[in-house]
């Protein structure tokens, strides 16, 4: 008779069992996400490499003469002659007063000391300037939002 009385009590165990995992499938609620409020951040990072060139010319649209001595004697007059000189290079023409003819110096007394000095500079490129400069800009942003309901 214990041997019968176990059997029913395994029978009875085994039942009960199943009928606890029936009850908590049949009880199962789905979830669903709910929430009142949030943040989101962001960081971005940008880097810029700018390569400038800078060519400057400057010209002179005239012509600047200048002598100055001593121990030497002009041979009539102290200005120079101008006219209108003129140039084409690859199809472009160029008009500009320069010099035609300068006056003439001689020493006042041959083999005596003397100091003289006679300076032209006519129209044309007097100044050619070229600057390369390189600049790397980094721009960092951080963002932060945040929300509610």
């Amino acid at each position: 008779m214990s041997i019968l009385s176990g059997k029913t009590i395994i029978s009875t165990a085994i039942g009960a069992v199943a009928v606890l995992v029936t009850a908590a499938a049949a009880q199962a609620v789905p979830v669903v996400p709910n929430f009142t409020q949030g943040s989101m951040t962001s960081h971005t990072e940008t880097t810029q490499k700018i390569t400038e060139t800078i060519n400057s010319m400057d010209y002179n649209t005239g012509y600047q003469y200048s002598a100055t001595g001593s121990g030497v004697t002009a041979n009539g007059n102290l200005t120079p002659g101008t006219g209108d000189q003129q140039v084409t290079i690859n199809g472009v023409t160029s008009t500009w007063t320069g010099i035609t003819n300068k006056p003439q110096f001689t020493q006042t007394t041959p083999g005596a000391n003397f100091q003289f000095t006679e300076t032209y500079s006519g129209p044309g490129l007097s100044n050619h300037t070229i600057i390369e400069r390189v600049t790397e800009v980094t721009s960092v942003t951080d963002t932060t939002s945040i929300f509610q309901q």
